[in-house]
């Protein structure tokens, strides 16, 4: 209803959810750390300082942005990204988490496939002024991060269906 991206856009999200690894999406697969019918976690390859190894919660399928998203699967969303909160609070022992997500471009929006960022936040970590100071992580410097959530989000769910 109100997309702005163009008819020659390739999504940077729909192909690593898709299992690919290509010139069109920075995601690794190592990055990712959960995945079910509807949704996909990951790390986010823009490390912002302070707060390096945010996750991204987004839809497998593809969907712009907020006025898009379908209620089943913004429901997902948000149940995920509650458990991932809660592993953050546990494995990076964060004072807080943020939650954010940006629709078009007067509200940053920057890749047109909804996603929703989990900030861990430490006392005095300078997020808002470093949330625009972001750099390209290497892969590498986000395996140990995917690697911590995908092993606690594994536990947690053995643990709850036992």
């Amino acid at each position: 209803m109100f997309n702005h991206a163009t008819a020659e856009y390739k999504c940077p999200i729909c192909p690593a959810v898709a299992g690919l690894e290509n010139d069109d999406t920075w995601i690794k697969q190592a990055d990712i750390f959960y995945r079910d019918e509807l949704v996909t976690g990951f790390i986010s390859s823009k490390f912002i300082e302070g707060n390096e190894g945010h996750p991204l919660i987004v839809p497998n399928e593809h969907f712009e942005n907020l006025y898009d998203l379908s209620a089943d699967v913004g429901h997902r969303i948000m149940d995920v990204s509650r458990q991932v909160a809660v592993a953050l609070k546990e494995l990076r022992g964060c004072d807080g988490v943020t939650i954010g997500q940006n629709n078009e471009p007067a509200g940053d929006q920057h890749a047109y496939h909804y996603h929703l960022h989990v900030v861990p936040r430490f006392a005095n970590d300078n997020f808002h002024v470093a949330y625009y100071a972001t750099r390209r992580s290497d892969p590498a410097e986000r395996i140990s991060y995917s690697s911590a959530l995908r092993d606690y989000l594994n536990t947690a769910i053995m643990k709850s269906r036992s």
